[in-house]
């Protein structure tokens, strides 16, 4: 079965060319809206396995996108959403990541360079996946007061960097220039550095994510 797709984008050549993109690669589009009560609604209705999300949208034209989803996931925990906009949140991303269950995902429009790389991230953010967008996170990174990964090397930083952009171990190995075998080491010791007991593999890395951007 198809993934069911909920669009919230106030701008309709937008709005219209999610629909057909994510229509051409197999979603099934049940709801394609553009204001933030109409988002509400569908997500509700509809509960989708993924939600695509503007940040700014009708009425206020402020934040009403992401103000929804958070409402909409304290009422339905982990519904998958993934933020697309041209700003970055800080306050309302941090909200949307803290409550550790994955399925989240925030990427910046202008820095969506083809559909497989947008593909790729709307179904990992389906599955369950954080995909982060870089310059989201150094944000995010920048806008903590303290430091919890004090005990890691260079290295392992770098590999949870891209384990916060939604990269796999094979993905991380080929920018890294070096093992699975190897990115596999690197993710064990930063989940012990990070005091993270063993459990599902997703969830750990979740966790790590999480810490790494201070949520």
């Amino acid at each position: 079965m198809s993934a069911r797709t909920v669009i919230a984008e106030d701008q309709y050549l937008l709005r219209d060319g999610l629909t057909h993109l994510l229509t051409a690669h197999g979603f099934d589009v049940v709801a394609a809206v553009a204001t933030g009560p109409e988002l509400h609604t569908a997500l509700l209705e509809h509960r989708p396995d993924i939600s695509i999300v503007d940040v700014r949208m009708p009425p206020t034209n402020t934040d009403e996108g992401l103000q929804v989803a958070l409402a909409v996931r304290r009422e339905i925990p982990a519904l998958p959403i993934l933020v697309l906009s041209q700003h970055v949140e800080q306050l309302y991303a941090r909200e949307l990541l803290a409550d550790g269950t994955g399925a989240i995902g925030y990427l910046l429009k202008d820095r969506v360079f083809n559909a497989d790389q947008f593909i790729d991230a709307v179904r990992r953010v389906a599955s369950g996946g954080t995909v982060m967008d870089p310059e989201v996170i150094a944000k995010l990174v920048a806008g903590n007061s303290t430091d919890p990964l004090g005990s890691l090397t260079p290295r392992e930083r770098e590999v949870l960097g891209l384990m916060a952009e939604g990269c796999s171990n094979a993905a991380i190995a080929s920018r890294l220039f070096f093992s699975e075998g190897a990115v596999a080491k690197h993710t064990a010791n930063i989940f012990a550095k990070l005091g993270i007991s063993a459990s599902d593999d997703t969830n750990r890395r979740v966790l790590a994510v999480l810490t790494y951007l201070g949520a």
